[in-house]
């Protein structure tokens, strides 16, 4: 996508919302109460993480498809389909360990374990109380025997896991609600537990004019921020145009781990 492309969509974006906003006043009391809301966490929690796990028990005590950013039940089911069809578009195999940060209710992720061979499936979120809720999924869905793991963490260092796990790595809708020094953490880190040739796929909040935040809940980026970020903890990483066709309002990144991919790991398209 150009620049230019991006712009005008971004534009139309905030065009959107404002219309949006004047036809639909009550997203704007929505918008307050996220507000006072941000303002009580951030006296209670200084470290992100922390506020951020806040944020979530009270967004899943009150719905936990709109905690992962789903409107309802059936924008709920097609942006799971959407990341569930591009991995595997783009090289996920059944045969390849996964490992999914911020998996939330399992929008996606239940699609992914159901694909994996048993106990390949690897998700891990902040937050205890939406984990509760995909527990849920994976009963509802019906797939205990696939042995999933998912595991609540405390920061994106992953130092419990092993060397050179993962052939893949996913995280939709993660670096869009977090601050520079906690996507660096993960970059410096993520590395480790991914197998040479491996790929770490990430969505993110697009921006060509001044990186920006929304209360501590939402942040912008620009690309070649987080591309140069990637470089510097030894990836080949790449803007994904394709990603851009689809309906959804972040854009993503593939990060690759140097090295001999082996079997299977390579891209298809």
């Amino acid at each position: 996508m150009s620049e230019r492309h991006e712009t005008d969509r971004r534009k139309r974006g905030l065009l959107g919302r404002a219309s949006r906003a004047v036809r639909h006043p009550q997203r704007g009391l929505t918008y307050l109460r996220r507000a006072a809301r941000d303002a009580v966490l951030n006296v209670r929690h200084r470290d992100h993480v922390g506020y951020y796990r806040a944020v979530m028990a009270d967004d899943s005590a009150r719905n936990a498809n709109k905690a992962v950013g789903s409107a309802n039940e059936e924008r709920w089911n097609a942006l799971g389909q959407m990341q569930f069809d591009y991995l595997v578009e783009h090289g996920l195999k059944p045969t390849h360990r996964m490992l999914e940060i911020g998996c939330g209710n399992l929008r996606a992720g239940w699609r992914f374990i159901d694909h994996l061979e048993p106990g390949h499936y690897y998700g891990v979120d902040i937050s205890p109380d939406i984990l509760v809720h995909a527990q849920r999924t994976l009963v509802r869905k019906g797939l205990q025997e696939k042995l999933p793991h998912l595991t609540m963490v405390a920061d994106l260092r992953l130092d419990f896991l092993p060397d050179e796990h993962f052939a893949v790595a996913h995280a939709h809708s993660v670096f869009s609600h977090c601050p520079p020094a906690v996507i660096e953490e993960c970059l410096a880190h993520i590395g480790r537990v991914l197998t040479p040739g491996g790929f770490f796929d990430f969505t993110f909040n697009r921006t060509t004019g001044a990186e920006y935040q929304v209360l501590r809940e939402d942040y912008y980026y620009r690309t070649e921020h987080l591309l140069t970020m990637a470089e510097k903890h030894g990836f080949r990483p790449e803007f994904r145009e394709d990603w851009e066709e689809r309906p959804h309002r972040q854009s993503k990144i593939r990060v690759t781990k140097p090295g001999n991919a082996g079997a299977g790991v390579a891209e298809h398209h």
